[in-house]
């Protein structure tokens, strides 16, 4: 993920920053407790796409 890309980028329902999963691929919102995928290197930034991130992996 293009760094500068991911400092332009926000979280569509909260409009907070956004986080890198590399991992997983994925772009993590804390504050809306929502990961949205990245596939084939664009982000999906659409809150039917978004997984429910779980108490868990928030305080990681």
């Amino acid at each position: 993920m293009d760094t500068k890309l991911l400092e332009l980028l926000v979280c569509p329902v909260t409009k907070g920053p956004l986080t890198y999963d590399r991992e997983r691929q994925e772009l993590v919102s804390r504050s809306a407790r929502l990961a949205y995928p990245v596939r084939d290197g664009i982000p999906v930034l659409l809150e039917p796409e978004a997984r429910t991130l779980s108490d868990e992996e928030l305080e990681q």
